[in-house]
């Protein structure tokens, strides 16, 4: 069997492997794209039909091509988000070869390099990106057994209300996904339950300023690790509607029933914690925190932005908060349907390398990781608080790039080093 060689094999062809593709070729180094699905695949496969980029379209993008034709206050749609990528690729002529997926990689013996087993051959190559982000394997945890009238999915498995069998829902998370899903979900006519943890909620606009904006010259895109407590903590904003600030008790308001955080079930009834009054006031302290320092900026330096005295109004709360629920009989509420937005696992059984801690998480240092050769490029807080974000994984893998292209300019001294000393 041939193998096929080159300097650089990235896999995964999402906005991780494109951005990394193109510091790469800046770099003058030789590599390969390889993707089980097509380009961006996971934004046309895995999200709801509705969903719309969490950031404006100036924001969420790579500094090389702006949204053909988008308002750059627009929160484009997932489709459009995946021709984006489409198109950044073409432009860039990037070598991504789709349909093909990873089985193994492991270390060459006695020589540099890997040997990386695919579904249509054999690649060796001296670096590995592995650029395939942190949506993986969703994850859904093990409470509620199967029961006869009783569908759960994860939310990477919903697409529309349509979708689901008549009756209540209840959606467990309630970050970005399970904060939008479910509002879409009561919008439609649901009896809808959302299952409420410890959360972040920017406001996601304040004197005539996206979030995003405020975030960047608040200097917390930069961020290097998340605080003390908030390692889990989920972000609910929404570009949903032209954007909107998710208000959890304004969602109550309209008819949204909130529970605490999911705990246990038994005997078909599931328990919740006490905790949603914290959880909801914590989202509130955060948001509040932003708007004062969005003011302080403001005033030190003179900035002309009009006042917005209505963003501090709270709602009153509804009697799901004053008087929370703290158990549920599922086939008394009539829910036919619990969306888990749980998140998702990562899965690296593929590497078969020694580039991970005992938890199965990677060893890196800005995603150089702690194998050499072995790279990553789209985790959480890889290099800052942005790194999940669009613009961040562009960034980052121009680090990548860099490392790698100076691990090659060591390696081209050994080799005319050897020569030398040969003659």
């Amino acid at each position: 069997m041939s193998v096929e060689t080159v300097d650089t094999l990235v896999v995964g062809a999402g906005q991780a492997g494109v951005a990394m593709s193109e510091h790469l070729r800046r770099c003058g180094i030789d590599h390969l794209v390889i993707e089980r699905g097509r380009i961006a695949e996971r934004w046309r496969s895995a999200r709801w039909d509705s969903l719309v980029a969490n950031g404006p379209a100036w924001h969420d993008r790579f500094p090389g091509l702006e949204f053909p034709g988008a308002d750059p206050d627009a929160f484009v749609g997932k489709e459009q988000v995946a021709d984006y990528f489409e198109a950044y690729a073409r432009m860039l002529d990037a070598p991504i070869r789709c349909g093909v997926e990873v089985r193994e990689v492991r270390k060459l013996a006695r020589r540099p390099g890997f040997r990386i087993e695919t579904s249509t051959g054999v690649i060796e190559a001296l670096s590995v990106v592995a650029a395939t982000g942190p949506f993986q394997n969703p994850v859904i945890p093990p409470l509620v057994p199967e029961t006869p009238g009783l569908t759960q999915i994860h939310s990477s498995q919903y697409r529309n209300p349509g979708q689901l069998a008549e009756g209540a829902v209840l959606v467990v998370g309630a970050g970005s996904s399970g904060g939008q899903i479910a509002d879409e979900l009561l919008r439609a006519g649901r009896t809808v339950y959302l299952s409420v943890g410890p959360h972040d909620r920017p406001p996601r606009s304040y004197r005539g300023r996206d979030f995003c904006w405020w975030l960047g010259v608040l200097g917390k895109w930069d961020a290097a690790t998340p605080g003390p407590g908030a390692e889990h903590v989920t972000i609910a904003v929404s570009g949903a509607r032209g954007g909107e600030t998710v208000d959890f008790r304004r969602l109550a308001a309209q008819g949204m029933l909130l529970v605490g955080r999911t705990e246990s079930c038994r005997d078909g009834v599931l328990t919740f914690a006490p905790d949603l009054v914290e959880n909801l006031d914590r989202g509130d302290a955060n948001y509040l925190s932003v708007l004062d320092e969005a003011d302080a900026y403001a005033a030190r330096n003179g900035l002309d932005l009009p006042e917005d005295a209505r963003a501090r109004a709270i709602v009153p709360d509804s009697p799901c908060v004053t008087d929370p629920i703290l158990s549920l009989d599922l086939a008394k509420a009539g829910i036919a349907t619990i969306i888990w937005a749980t998140g998702f696992a990562a899965d690296y059984r593929w590497l078969a390398v020694d580039a991970f801690d005992e938890r199965g998480k990677p060893k890196h240092q800005r995603g150089v990781s702690s194998e050499p050769g072995i790279y990553f490029l789209g985790l959480p807080w890889q290099s800052r608080r942005g790194s999940s974000f669009i613009w961040g994984v562009w960034h980052d893998a121009a680090f990548v790039a860099d490392h790698i292209a100076t691990q090659r300019r060591y390696l081209a001294y050994h080799a005319a080093a050897g020569r030398e000393a040969a003659a």
